[in-house]
């Protein structure tokens, strides 16, 4: 019960990349990149398990980008041709490639990671990949010119790679898609089947990951203009309920979503943000536990798993890592208050 995981990345290495950045540069180079990729993905493992996280990740250290990591190996992307657009509904800018051809992938992308922290941890291992409606919108076309189209071209290539990963051992793939939070008329017309074709006859746990983004200034600015209550998820949940997706990964904490929309998504496994990515506060584990005590009216405390609201990549590392300690200290808060004392009453 409250089986504690992230949301997606962590923040790499300083010897590996530059540090609290969403784009970093790389800081080595040739076979010292490909060893220091790996070599910072069991790290990344071991730090989860010293913080008592049950559900680990490989933490996205071999990927420059949540997105553009994993389109590094398919054909059809021209990474020297690059455009400026505008993301999210025009949020903010960014430099991205541009598809020229179809969408095939060319070989396994995550393996050699993916191997590695199946290898060095006896925990549950999570992965996570980018969710087909949001490669679309991270991404310039000139070749489907059609965002359906793509987002399924898109979708084939991920589930080739997701079986792969599921193969390895991986218990978890988890799609990433904030921008199921922006296009909600286009969630229900393509996103969600798009979503489902990417995790088409997986065996393993499958889940989607929807959140108002990294704490990054732009995502920050626009939050402010959301009002006092996020109502986002209040137009998706439902088509996602209907889905065949198993777990759902939502933002809560210190967020303006009502708690109460996680009743629409009955029936699912509901991933409850217990950490706020936009703030270097470390929250204590009596904050946690209070955000799980929440979501409990609304979701059995079996289908409950304590989670971050998003990514932490542009965090330091040592404030990541202890959100994740109290993460794990608040569940363990939550679970003692509803388990039978020796008299055989509740504890809290």
């Amino acid at each position: 019960m409250f089986e504690t995981t992230v949301a997606g990345s962590l923040p790499k290495p300083l010897w590996l990349a530059e540090p609290e950045k969403l784009w970093p540069a790389w800081r080595l180079e040739g076979a010292a990149l490909k060893a220091g990729k790996i070599d910072a993905t069991i790290l990344a493992v071991k730090r989860q398990e010293d913080a008592g996280i049950d559900i680990v990740s490989d933490g996205e250290q071999a990927r420059i980008h949540f997105v553009h990591g994993f389109l590094a190996n398919l054909d059809g992307i021209d990474f020297n041709r690059r455009q400026t657009i505008g993301i999210r509904a025009d949020r903010y800018k960014a430099e991205v490639p541009t598809v020229t051809g179809p969408i095939r992938r060319k070989g396994s992308v995550h393996k050699l990671e993916a191997s590695a922290a199946r290898a060095h941890t006896k925990r549950k291992l999570k992965f996570t990949l980018p969710g087909p409606m949001t490669i679309v919108d991270t991404i310039a076309d000139e070749h489907y010119r059609s965002r359906p189209a793509l987002a399924h071209a898109f979708a084939a290539a991920l589930n080739e790679e997701a079986r792969e990963l599921e193969q390895l051992g991986v218990d978890v793939i988890q799609f990433d898609e904030p921008a199921f939070n922006v296009y909600m008329r286009d969630v229900k017309d393509w996103g969600v089947a798009a979503l489902e074709r990417a995790a088409e006859g997986l065996a393993c746990k499958t889940a989607v990951h929807i959140c108002y983004g990294y704490g990054v200034k732009a995502n920050i600015d626009w939050k402010a203009t959301l009002g006092e209550r996020w109502r986002q998820y209040e137009e998706t949940f439902p088509a996602l309920a209907a889905s065949r997706i198993d777990q759902v990964s939502l933002e809560c904490r210190n967020s303006h979503v009502p708690i109460e929309l996680i009743g629409l998504i009955k029936g699912k496994d509901v991933l409850v943000g217990c950490i706020d990515v936009a703030s270097n506060a470390i929250e204590t584990p009596e904050e946690v536990a209070e955000t799980i005590r929440s979501a409990l009216p609304y979701a059995p405390a079996d289908r409950l798993y304590p989670c971050t609201n998003c990514g932490m990549a542009p965090m330091a590392a040592e404030i990541a890592y202890a959100k994740l300690a109290a993460l794990a200290a608040g569940a363990e808060l939550a679970r003692k208050a509803l388990s039978p004392s020796p008299s055989g009453r509740g504890s809290g």
